[in-house]
């Protein structure tokens, strides 16, 4: 008999050690859109039960940090051009973002390129999000550089960062159908959008201990993920996001 079951037992004087949430660390450089659909995510308990510790942005007047201190986040400007080196900057940003003791660390906007120290000090828990289907148009100018090439299908990534510039293994994509009368400007509307539905569910799937990085592979409950990594259809994002099907319309006769 246990020292419960023979109504002698200590059940009322256990006392359960209080569960601390996952903490994330959001790095931005503008306005903060996709900030903010990490924070709505959060307000609607969709991440993963993990809580945004900070917000650190390399601009000081960045819009983001507006929408952190709204929702009650620490925000912290961090200027890069108080610093002479990327080196000697990464190093300051290391310690700020040490200092909120994150489980994780995404990039939401954050147009910097990192050093390996950086990468390498949050390799494994730093997730990017990046406006085209990798390893399609890394870098800058994706929009306009889909539209040049005619390319039928475009959309955003999720993806691990490693020291490859956009080129760590991708956890989830949204697709989007490109049509004739698209621009630069209407893609990025079109992929901003998507880029708000998905990485919420990849920061969620990461905090859950679903989503992983091998070391090779970005890894899904403990199976290696292709080279795209898991794709959400043009279809099933435009129903998600409750959005006409316009590039349909366009073809027609």
């Amino acid at each position: 008999m246990s020292e419960f079951e023979d109504g002698s037992g200590t059940l009322n004087d256990f006392t359960a050690e209080a569960v601390t949430p996952p903490r994330i660390v959001v790095l931005i450089s503008g306005n903060g859109g996709n900030l903010q659909a990490l924070i709505d995510a959060q307000s609607h308990d969709r991440l993963g039960g993990g809580e945004i510790a900070a917000v650190v942005s390399n601009v000081a007047d960045a819009y983001g940090l507006k929408r952190a201190r709204e929702a009650g986040i620490d925000a912290v400007a961090l200027p890069h051009r108080e610093y002479d080196s990327r080196e000697a900057y990464d190093g300051a940003l290391i310690k700020v973002i040490e200092r909120h003791e994150p489980d994780l660390v995404v990039l939401a906007g954050f147009m910097r390129i990192l050093t390996p120290r950086f990468v390498q000090r949050f390799i494994g828990r730093m997730l990017n999000i990046h406006p085209s289907l990798l390893p399609a148009y890394q870098g800058l100018d994706t929009h306009a550089r889909a539209v040049a090439d005619g390319v039928a299908e475009h959309g955003c990534s999720v993806h691990f960062v490693t020291e490859e510039l956009d080129g760590g293994p991708v956890a989830l994509q949204a697709a989007l159908n490109v049509s004739p009368e698209d621009s630069p400007a209407t893609l990025k509307d079109k992929v901003h959008a998507r880029e708000h539905l998905i990485l919420p569910i990849a920061v969620s799937w990461f905090v859950e201990g679903r989503l992983r990085f091998d070391g090779t592979h970005a890894t899904m409950d403990g199976v290696a993920l292709p080279e795209r990594g898991m794709r959400m259809s043009h279809e099933d994002a435009a129903e998600e996001l409750d959005e006409t099907d316009d590039s349909a319309q366009s073809t027609r006769p």
